[in-house]
């Protein structure tokens, strides 16, 4: 790996570590609580594209939990219906696509879990229940003397973490470690989740 890359990885990792710091941790046990009580349901994750990539990988492990989970503009996508969960991902709250199908889930009576930077965006407010994280963690202290490449990161000077990827490799993390936890709660171990996994693949 390039230096290059050494120190922009690692001005990431702690960028994504100083983010889910700021998680409230409240706000991720309801969260769980709420999937957790759900595993009669089914549910639905909303996100469109990275966002979309990281609610299809969370999917995946909540399908290996035994859940019966959807993907958003799946072609054998069922219909929502009420009671049912939706976890929709968007940084901004307000990507059409995903607030689209958030509205029409809200008025079948489905439970929504928004999962957003913004708590006054269009998600914050329509969502039953709001899992806040934010996209980007501003410096505390001046960017003089810092390295190029931590000062892009650091959104400084054209950073070399655009377009919210703080926001959705935060997610990224903080959806995965969610996993374990459940497995806990549910008395599951890898085992039981590996019986789940595909085994017809390319």
């Amino acid at each position: 790996m390039g230096s290059d890359i050494k120190i922009a990885s690692s001005v990431l990792a702690a960028l994504i570590s100083k983010n889910l710091s700021n998680v409230s941790q409240e706000e991720v046990d309801k969260c769980v609580d709420l999937i957790l009580s759900s595993r009669d349901k089914k549910i639905f994750v909303m996100g469109a594209g990275r966002s979309g990539l990281v609610g299809r990988a969370f999917a995946l492990r909540l399908l290996h939990l035994g859940y019966e989970v959807h993907i958003l503009g799946e072609t054998l996508m069922p219909s929502v219906s009420k009671g049912d969960l939706v976890i929709a991902i968007s940084g901004s709250g307000s990507t059409k696509l995903v607030m689209t199908a958030v509205e029409a889930a809200k008025y079948v009576g489905a439970m929504v879990i928004g999962i957003t930077s913004y708590l006054d965006s269009p998600l914050g407010k329509i969502a039953d229940f709001v899992l806040q994280v934010k996209g980007r963690v501003m410096p505390t202290t001046e960017a003089d003397g810092r390295d190029y490449f931590a000062r892009q990161i650091l959104g400084l000077h054209e950073p070399l973490a655009p377009l919210g990827t703080l926001f959705e490799d935060t997610c990224m993390v903080l959806l995965d470690a969610m996993i374990p936890v459940m497995m806990k709660k549910l008395g599951l171990n890898e085992k039981d989740l590996g019986r789940r996994h595909a085994t017809v693949e390319y």
